[in-house]
């Protein structure tokens, strides 16, 4: 990633000023709670050392103008009640920072024109959330140089509103709300419903390894949004506004009274057990048994392999890779799927050898470019 120095060379050579401020926000790895937060149930979040940095300046006028290190040109665009979508692919990636815009316009908050210039270390399309560390950020961005503020939570909810409305992907609130929210060291038990944190420390003498398979999806063009309404049609079918107040005796009931399909039965109980899972893995946190902790990581992905179907055989190779290693408790994958990311929970002292173990064996069945993070938990968004 560019340095602050870097960033800031940046910055002045493309608006020839300096820069009067700057933000950050990380991205964030789910340890276990995968598609729940959209069904107003449990996650366990933490954020990442790996996050996007904005610099700005206020300008004079209602014109905001933004360039990043990792893209070519500088998208701008006027402040106002509708702000267009880009037309040119190549500019897509600034439809998160105008969705953002447009989120607080119809909130209310007086903006005011500014240039932004950012770069960020979260891997696109990865599964640790890059798109809510830009929201995240860039919400922080806008509301500095108009000189407001937003509490973490509310900030989330901007950032989601303008992922769903502006961008198009119908995320739940787990990605914004990690890296708003996030706890310096902890883990986070997240209620998607009332947005309550409760920070829970991973238990000592082991570390969280995130492992990129290099398989990369898009949001919106995949099978997300499909099975975030078969998940709803599931709710309205046993009569609940959310999946979050559906038990396993419930699905089957509904099932056997010809209430559920068969597939959707199966997807459901994905969501159902899977909020079990999460209750349970916070209190192994609390206990320090990451033994227990890892076993439910492992029951987690099976599930999203068998019956809600978001895995892939890059993901799945990864995990069973990581599973045969020495000093690994649990893996699985992060994130929606169907791409991206696994996650596993690793004894500190075979972690040296596990990151070179696990690239060698994966890239021997796929020729992709893989990237291996060791991490920590990091603090949420703030200024630089």
């Amino acid at each position: 990633m560019p340095t602050a120095a870097e960033l800031r060379a940046f910055f002045q050579t493309t608006y020839g000023t300096t820069p009067e401020q700057g933000v950050r926000a990380p991205g964030r790895v789910n340890l276990i709670g995968e598609h729940t937060d959209y069904n107003d149930g449990f996650c366990l979040p933490m954020a990442i050392e790996r996050e996007v940095k904005v610099l700005l300046r206020r300008r004079p006028d209602q014109t905001v103008r933004v360039a990043s290190m990792e893209q070519a040109g500088v998208v701008t665009f006027a402040l106002s009640a509708a702000i267009p979508k880009a037309t040119d692919k190549a500019q897509h990636w600034a439809d998160y920072v105008k969705g953002c815009a447009q989120v607080l316009i119809e909130a209310g908050v007086p903006l005011v024109g500014c240039d932004l210039a950012l770069t960020g270390d979260v891997p696109l399309g990865s599964g640790l959330s890059s798109s809510a560390a830009l929201e995240v950020a860039a919400i922080h961005a806008l509301l500095a140089a108009a000189g407001q503020t937003k509490t973490g939570a509310e900030i989330a909810v901007l950032g989601q509103r303008a992922e769903n409305r502006y961008v198009g992907t119908n995320c739940g609130i787990l990605d914004q709300l990690s890296s708003a929210c996030g706890v310096l060291g902890q883990a986070m038990l997240m209620d998607c419903r009332t947005l309550a944190l409760t920070p829970a420390p991973l238990p000592a003498g082991v570390s969280v390894v995130i492992a990129d398979t290099g398989k990369r999806r898009g949001l919106v063009d995949s099978a997300y949004n499909e099975r975030r309404a078969g998940c709803e049609a599931g709710a309205k079918a046993l009569g609940v506004s959310h999946l979050r107040d559906v038990t396993l005796h419930g699905l089957w009931t509904a099932h056997q009274e010809g209430r559920l399909a068969p597939l959707a039965r199966q997807r459901c109980e994905h969501v159902v057990a899977e909020n079990g899972r999460t209750q349970a893995a916070f209190a192994a946190l609390r206990a320090g048994d990451a033994v227990a902790f890892g076993a439910l990581m492992d029951q987690s992905h099976a599930d999203l392999r068998d019956k809600f179907e978001v895995t892939c055989p890059e993901l799945d190779t990864m995990v069973a890779i990581a599973r045969s290693l020495p000093g690994c408790l649990g893996s699985r994958m992060t994130g929606a799927g169907f791409g991206g990311c696994t996650v596993s929970l690793v004894r500190d002292e075979a972690v040296a050898a596990f990151v070179p173990a696990l690239t060698a064996a994966y890239q021997a069945r796929f020729p992709l470019p893989v990237a291996v993070y060791v991490t920590r938990a990091a603090a949420g968004a703030g200024a630089l």
